[in-house]
């Protein structure tokens, strides 16, 4: 229980510490915007009356700037032809009982809860996918991964349920 405290702590001062360099990064824009004879509408969007950045506008912004597909293997048939070329390896993120249900074939099962705790079992030099049975868990996976300076991670949004549906085989 101690260690998830400290995970979730840490990683709230991480997205603190975003929010921190967002507003510092806005209100840079704001004062140059001010100081220029744009018109004051402007800084309006930036900031709020007191004068500090609107913290959903920063996020918005930063969210917006994220490419299309970023950490993600979106279709089944960019995952089989990164499985033949690459040998990634797949992580199902999903509790033991739902691997034991179904998986993707070659997959390693390390449940979500119990991911920060199996870092040696993931590798640094070679891609790394995540997958759940929707997408939500893998996506939190993605994340903490790359919190922690994995940038070899990605996730398989169509997941299990999309890997099924695609009419591949199901290791049992």
């Amino acid at each position: 229980m101690k260690f998830k405290k400290s995970i979730q702590t840490l990683l709230l001062g991480i997205v603190l510490s975003f929010c921190l360099f967002l507003s510092i990064q806005q209100n840079l824009m704001a004062s140059e915007i001010s100081t220029s004879s744009d018109s004051m509408a402007e800084t309006d969007i930036v900031s709020d009356q007191k004068g500090f950045p609107k913290l959903e506008s920063a996020v918005d912004q930063y969210l917006m700037s994220i490419p299309s597909g970023y950490y993600t293997i979106a279709k089944v048939e960019d995952l089989k032809s990164l499985m033949a070329n690459r040998q990634p390896l797949l992580v199902d993120v999903r509790e033991p009982s739902e691997y034991r249900s179904g998986h993707i074939p070659g997959a390693t099962n390390i449940p979500l809860r119990t991911l920060a705790r199996n870092l040696s079992k993931i590798p640094s030099d070679r891609p790394v996918v995540l997958y759940c049975s929707a997408g939500y868990r893998s996506a939190m996976g993605v994340m903490t991964l790359h919190l922690l300076n994995y940038d070899n991670v990605q996730g398989f949004p169509p997941s299990f349920a999309g890997w099924e549906a695609s009419g591949e085989a199901i290791a049992k």
